[in-house]
């Protein structure tokens, strides 16, 4: 195991209750025969994440009940009606104390975000004051790795479906992005449209 699987711990957002998609909670949606919450577990396993913490909100019992999750922590955001950042501050919550010295933070809803981006975000930390996103032909997305020393200000600001945007966008300077363009598709799944994407 590398220092960086090590002190990294990968939070996974699966609390969305789908409401673009007739309410079908988006940790649920299959794919590849089985919940989009396992896979994006897979994707992150695959790229030698070891420690994972997954945050449920929209049918949170369905999950734990349907998909296998073993050995990750199950964090439940009771919030998760308000918005990502609800979910993404109950996500950091649960790491104080763990000795995690940064945050990965991915998206169920993104399946074609693969390991390759994981592990090139991954090989960019540094250390607690690590601010770091890959960037899809220049523009940034997820998955974002947050240094320990940013965890306080990135919950003071995640508000509402905009996460850390604010804060990132305050602290473009000490932001490294990460070209992963030629690895993974950043697309969301958020209307009927998109479920095509899933397999």
């Amino acid at each position: 195991m590398t220092e960086n699987e090590q002190q990294v711990a990968a939070l996974l957002l699966a609390a969305g209750g789908g409401r673009r998609l007739g309410g079908r909670p988006k940790a649920l949606l299959e794919h590849r025969g089985r919940p989009l919450v396992e896979h994006a577990v897979g994707v992150l396993r695959a790229a030698g994440c070891t420690r994972v913490h997954v945050v449920l909100g929209a049918a949170a019992a369905v999950v734990r009940e349907r998909a296998e999750l073993g050995g990750c922590v199950l964090v439940e955001n009771p919030e998760w009606a308000d918005g990502m950042g609800s979910s993404l501050r109950a996500g950091l919550d649960s790491l104080a104390g763990t000795g995690a010295r940064a945050a990965l933070v991915s998206l169920v809803d993104q399946p074609g975000i693969g390991a390759g981006a994981v592990r090139r975000v991954l090989a960019a930390y540094e250390g607690e004051t690590s601010l770091v996103s890959a960037a899809y032909h220049g523009v940034r997305g997820h998955p974002v790795l947050f240094g320990a020393a940013h965890w306080t200000g990135i919950s003071a600001t995640a508000t509402g479906d905009r996460g850390a945007r604010a804060y990132l966008k305050e602290h473009q300077r000490a932001l490294t992005l990460v070209e992963c363009g030629d690895v993974a598709e950043p697309y969301d799944i958020d209307t009927p449209v998109d479920l095509a994407h899933l397999e």
